[in-house]
């Protein structure tokens, strides 16, 4: 990284194969080397989803080479930002994070029409993240 990351973002989800991995996808796509990027589960799949790595390269984002990485207390305490998705609290909380919660539909089992619609909601997200992280040091 050339510079210091304004802001170091974790995402979570059960099996860190879906919805964790698009969100990352995207956010390392969108934001660059100005965020720090991170994805866990609390019980990571074997592989991620298959769906949503075609789902993701329908619009120019590689997660292909994504693995699928435990949850750690350090990931947790190593980010500003913790963005859960469906893992109840399987996460630690430690005093001065950003925790939020994103309610998103599981794209396990389902087929990529259906993940389409997941990837484009964690897309608007990811676009109002990184507005939010911009402008907080642009204040």
């Amino acid at each position: 990284m050339s510079s210091t990351p304004l802001a170091s973002v974790l995402f979570v989800c059960v099996h860190n194969a879906g919805r964790s991995q698009m969100a990352a996808g995207f956010l390392d796509h969108l934001a660059g080397d100005r965020v720090e990027v991170r994805s866990a589960g609390s019980l990571p799949g074997d592989q991620v989803n298959p769906a949503a790595v075609e789902a993701m390269a329908e619009v120019g984002i590689d997660i292909s080479a994504a693995q699928p990485k435990i949850l750690t207390t350090e990931a947790v305490r190593a980010s500003d930002y913790v963005i859960t998705m469906g893992c109840g609290d399987a996460c630690p909380v430690f005093p001065g994070k950003t925790y939020l919660d994103w309610a998103l539909e599981d794209p396990a089992g389902k087929g990529v029409e259906a993940v389409r619609t997941i990837r484009d909601e964690i897309r608007a997200r990811i676009e109002a993240l990184v507005a939010e992280i911009d402008a907080k040091h642009e204040a």
